[in-house]
């Protein structure tokens, strides 16, 4: 059997991890397995921006150790990640190893000085994981503001989208799972 591996980087609520957990089982069809907490590649902090270079994370973290039984693995995180040619961005994936990453810190109320909303927060990483997790079946951000793999370049557009694949998408999605 495989799993789709959850892997915290520092303390993930476990509440938050569970939701996810439960929301990509739902959308693979894979169980879940949550890792016990690693720290973040240290050379992955870019002093200047404040800031942690997703790629770096992918390369140092994720793509080394991959349990054998692991359909794909998911890294979690709580620190504003970037790639070389974007401000910042939710997370990232590598579909050659199957990994992705995700960070919670921009999806957090808070961080637009709302009130704290767990729900929410849970809504919005299961959505970013799910198209993470996406890209490493080899699917493409979709042109459909609604569908789950729609790019989001702002959170409006991760509230506006929905947890599903679009026809499109989930028909391609099926195929790709299938290779």
């Amino acid at each position: 059997m495989s799993f789709i591996y959850l892997q915290p980087f520092g303390e993930i609520d476990k509440k938050l991890l569970e939701g996810i957990g439960k929301a990509i089982e739902q959308a693979f069809g894979f169980p879940y397995k949550i890792n016990g907490p690693i720290e973040l590649p240290i050379n992955a902090f870019f002093r200047r921006r404040r800031q942690w270079h997703s790629t770096t994370i992918l390369e140092n973290a994720l793509n080394i150790d991959i349990p054998k039984d692991a359909e794909k693995v998911l890294g979690i995180c709580d620190v504003d990640l970037y790639v070389e040619t974007l401000n910042f961005v939710f997370g990232e994936a590598d579909p050659e190893h199957g990994t992705a990453l995700i960070s919670i810190f921009r999806l957090r109320p808070q961080y637009y000085k709302l009130p704290k909303d767990d729900k929410l927060l849970i809504e919005r990483a299961a959505k970013e994981a799910i198209h993470e997790l996406g890209h490493t079946y080899g699917l493409t951000h979709c042109s459909n503001p609604h569908c789950i793999m729609f790019f989001s370049n702002t959170l409006s557009d991760t509230d506006r989208k929905g947890p599903e694949f679009c026809e499109t998408c989930a028909r391609m999605l099926k195929e790709n799972m299938r290779q």
